[in-house]
């Protein structure tokens, strides 16, 4: 406390990861990068992860989230949910609201995420792994795109955007800019996108995901552009 120095433990395969995941977390890269090992680790800590749960203790049988500090945050958003209300009515938009939530649900029990928040045509995700959270929004597209082949007068289309970092936990909800972050691409990706950050894509090197580059784009609410991939989930 005296030098003014701050440790932040962080566990990656490649040195440049950290470095990703600092910056995206802190706003800034690391002063120094010290390779330590796990049983140094819990030496001092006690333990490197916090325990899993017994079992499910949310109301939706869903994995609770799990106190940890850095996290993939997803957001998903139906496209046109105003107008379907209005084309098809209160009772046949509520089935179809319903449909929309059950392929997203079972997506995110598959893959291992938490439900934040249901945002009224969309979701809020959280995810400890990466590669799970990519691979749940690929799942999610493809269930939606299975059911709209079933029943192509009622189509439904989503975008789906992802950053990683480290929000701020409070009464059971996810704050912060990283938070806000996953938001803005969300609403900047078009319906049937998968929009990662940089982080999100770096961190799943090595598991065949296929992406596209986007360039830096600057999204409302932030200074600073963000270099955006695209999931090519379709080609999988």
């Amino acid at each position: 406390e005296a030098r003014g120095t701050v440790f932040c433990l962080i566990e990656a395969k490649q040195k440049q990861s950290v470095k990703n995941m600092h910056r995206e977390a802190h706003g800034d890269v690391p002063n120094n990068i010290i390779e330590v090992a796990p049983e140094t680790v819990n030496a001092f800590l006690g333990r490197i992860e916090d325990p899993q749960p017994a079992k499910p203790t949310t109301s939706t049988g869903d994995i609770p989230i799990i106190e940890s500090a850095f996290r993939i945050i997803m957001f998903t958003d139906m496209e046109g949910s105003t107008t379907i209300t209005t084309r098809l009515g209160d009772a046949k938009s509520m089935e179809l609201l319903r449909t929309h939530d059950a392929i997203i649900r079972n997506a995110i029990k598959i893959h291992g995420g938490s439900e934040v928040k249901h945002t009224g045509d969309g979701f809020m995700i959280s995810f400890s792994s990466v590669s799970h959270a990519v691979e749940c929004a690929i799942s999610i597209q493809r269930g939606i795109n299975s059911y709209n082949k079933k029943d192509p007068v009622t189509p439904l289309h989503l975008r789906i955007g992802l950053s990683a970092g480290e929000p701020v936990t409070e009464g059971g909800d996810l704050f912060g800019s990283t938070v806000q972050l996953a938001a803005r691409i969300c609403d900047h990706a078009k319906p049937e996108q998968i929009l990662v950050t940089s982080v999100v894509q770096k961190l799943c090197m090595g598991k065949k995901l296929p992406f596209s580059d986007l360039g830096e784009t600057t999204l409302r609410g932030f200074d600073e552009p963000e270099f955006l991939h695209e999931v090519i989930w379709q080609a999988i």
